[in-house]
């Protein structure tokens, strides 16, 4: 029962009703939340030699928007026409692997098949790997979430990709059903025990909530809320992108 309800709260999270946070003007990060020792040798690499860069989104149902213009407004769609505003002169290419309902363990089998079935010049440079919600809702046991991100992350470096991984959503009525803590913390201590950067879309969410950007507490949202929050996170996750790569955007524009 308690699966049911909690699938059907991340389900109407952003969605229905209008919300006054649709009209809220901005959605700044502040610098710390966006922060990274971790570096993306792989994604600076394509930028500097091949001047195109690939990306592969492997996600779940929040990494989706519904209706006939969703995936256009989706956070992947977002953050690649971040990251070609950003990357002057550079051919930015963002796919997405949903696997809604599945765990890490479940998502992560197959990975390094998966992008060897991919033809040469659409392998992945960069993976960003959303994981932790369905464990979470399905109380894998943290352990077994750590070892399916040790399984994951390994193959996917393996197969020559840069990994970035991104941890839960944030909704404060969530908190009270589920527990994320564990999860979040997992992502956290993986990421940096394999050097790869983690998007904290958690804390993101939930300093946009606290500040008044995003109403995350009422019981609808808006669409367009929904399609607001996914480009601030795909606008947020470009930055992420770029400063992990070490990349100069304004060295391209003068380049170009």
């Amino acid at each position: 029962m308690k699966v049911l309800l909690v699938a059907g709260l991340f389900a109407a999270l952003l969605t229905t009703a209008p919300s006054r946070a649709e009209d809220a003007a901005g959605c700044a990060v502040p610098a710390y939340l966006l922060a990274t020792e971790s570096t993306l040798p792989k994604v600076a690499e394509a930028i500097k030699t091949r001047k195109r860069l690939d990306i592969l989104v492997v996600g779940s149902g929040s990494s989706a928007l519904p209706g006939s213009d969703g995936v256009r407004m989706s956070y992947p769609a977002r953050l690649e026409a971040a990251l070609r505003e950003a990357l002057a002169g550079i051919t930015v290419s963002v796919r997405t692997d949903l696997r809604p309902k599945k765990t890490a363990a479940e998502a992560a089998q197959g990975f390094s098949q998966m992008i060897d079935k991919l033809p040469e010049g659409q392998k992945p440079d960069l993976v960003i790997w959303q994981t932790g919600t369905v464990d979470a809702i399905r109380s894998v046991d943290p352990d077994e979430f750590r070892t399916a991100l040790d399984g994951g992350i390994e193959a996917l470096k393996k197969a020559g990709s840069d990994v970035l991984l991104i941890n839960l959503q944030y909704n404060p009525r969530m908190e009270t059903m589920l527990s994320v803590g564990p999860y979040n913390d997992t992502i956290r201590v993986v990421a940096q025990q394999y050097e790869v950067p983690m998007f904290d879309r958690f804390s993101i969410m939930r300093h946009w909530n606290d500040v008044g950007d995003f109403d995350l507490f009422g019981s609808v949202h808006g669409y367009g809320m929904a399609r607001r929050v996914h480009n601030c996170i795909g606008r947020s996750l470009a930055d992420m992108v770029v400063e992990a790569s070490h990349i100069n955007p304004a060295e391209l524009r003068i380049q170009r």
